[in-house]
């Protein structure tokens, strides 16, 4: 953790806000931040097509996930050529795709893993979470355990990141369905995110199995639908444990300005779209609102819009300073920022410049940062400083 004299001049350059607390204005632009230094990347492995995820498991190799549809093995920092076979059929258009991929926490003994992925054709398709026992270097008796209930066209905002919580449960982000014109049930799709009717715009929490986990906050109103644990979100494409603290944390993007980071609480409102300093692409506000009585307010609101993806809680040794820090993607200026946490507030910001995409930031077993660029010539990235 960076002190806080050092961190008052990133202050000035974003809109730190108090979890809960009301916001009054208009969007102002949060500028730039500063750059950190003593650092460095080194390429891991070159080659990838559109990776989106990587995951680690037990043995010290990892998965990592191709939008096109393929599912690669790293072994000691060497790439398998050839692909995992098994894997689902997926709609590789737009930002549809073969997504994240996730081990059960019990994967040393049953071989599980889950995987969510575009499912279906441009005018009819789903977020879907799959899962298969992974036997050598193919997928077995893959089943699909949960899909969206409702089917939308267009390949924009499938989420969809997964998260495994400390009892088990499992939580998965649907994005909204899309930007206007994009429609459904009379209305602009992006509407759904307000209404528990739908899975549009929400994070999930599931039981291991695909069935809706006890005690989520929407099981016994009237057309709710159960699975739903947050809402009023538009495409969360990160999620993050504390592991101490047990919060959880997640990146979501915006339109145009307006990305947020956000403390995630079962059965909160996170506004989307009735509530957002977003604009639309072409110009005006998407609400007059930016804050509202018992909508959850955003710990940081970034505009100009950085595209977040990815997102991880630092808990390693390799980085000392870096320590319950948060790392979040930003496809859009090519950058990983270093978002430095006092409990639940956010002190300080900094970005690691990476000139690529960023699409995926973790912690490896090894205690060190890894990061995938959404690229047609994507790579694997290590980061190193000078305590590394």
């Amino acid at each position: 953790m960076t002190p806080r004299l050092a961190i008052l001049l990133p202050l000035l350059c974003w809109i730190p806000l108090a979890h809960g607390g009301p916001v009054a204005g208009t969007v102002e632009p949060t500028g730039d931040v500063p750059e950190a230094v003593g650092w460095r990347a080194e390429v891991v492995v070159s080659g990838l097509e559109h990776p989106w995820s990587i995951a680690w498991l037990p043995d010290g190799s990892a998965l990592i996930t191709e939008r096109p549809g393929r599912l690669r093995r790293l072994r000691d920092d060497v790439l398998d050529p050839k692909p995992i076979s098994g894997v689902p059929r997926v709609l590789a258009q737009g930002q549809g795709g073969l997504l994240d991929v996730l081990p059960h926490p019990d994967f040393a003994a049953n071989r599980l893993i889950y995987l969510t992925y575009a499912a279906g054709t441009q005018d009819a398709n789903r977020t879907t979470l799959a899962r298969a026992r992974l036997v050598g270097s193919r997928l077995e008796n893959l089943e699909v355990i949960f899909q969206n209930a409702n089917a939308k066209s267009g390949a924009q905002h499938f989420g969809s990141r997964l998260l495994w919580l400390p009892d088990g449960s499992l939580l998965m982000s649907i994005g909204d369905g899309g930007n206007p014109p994009l429609a459904f049930d009379g209305g602009n799709i992006r509407d759904q995110a307000q209404r528990l009717g739908t899975h549009f715009g929400k994070i999930l929490r599931l039981r291991e199995d695909g069935h809706p986990a006890p005690g989520n906050p929407f099981m016994q109103p009237r057309g709710a639908r159960p699975e739903i644990y947050t809402y009023g979100h538009r495409n969360i494409q990160g999620l993050a444990l504390d592991p101490v603290s047990g919060r959880v944390w997640a990146t979501e993007h915006g339109s145009r300005g307006g990305d947020e980071l956000n403390l995630i609480e079962a059965g909160r409102n996170y506004g989307w779209p009735a509530v957002t300093y977003s604009l639309e692409y072409w110009g005006p506000r998407i609400s007059d609102e930016t804050s509202r009585p018992g909508i959850a307010e955003p710990t940081v609101v970034w505009t100009p819009s950085k595209a977040p993806s990815g997102l991880a809680f630092y808990t390693g040794d390799r980085y000392p300073h870096w320590q319950g820090d948060l790392f979040s993607g930003a496809l859009k200026f090519g950058q990983i920022r270093r978002i430095d946490l006092d409990g639940a507030r956010v002190v300080g910001e900094q970005k690691l410049t990476i000139g690529r995409r960023v699409r995926d930031v973790r912690q490896g077993p090894d205690g060190y940062l890894y990061v995938l660029t959404d690229e047609p010539k994507g790579v694997l990235l290590r980061i190193l400083t000078g305590d590394a």
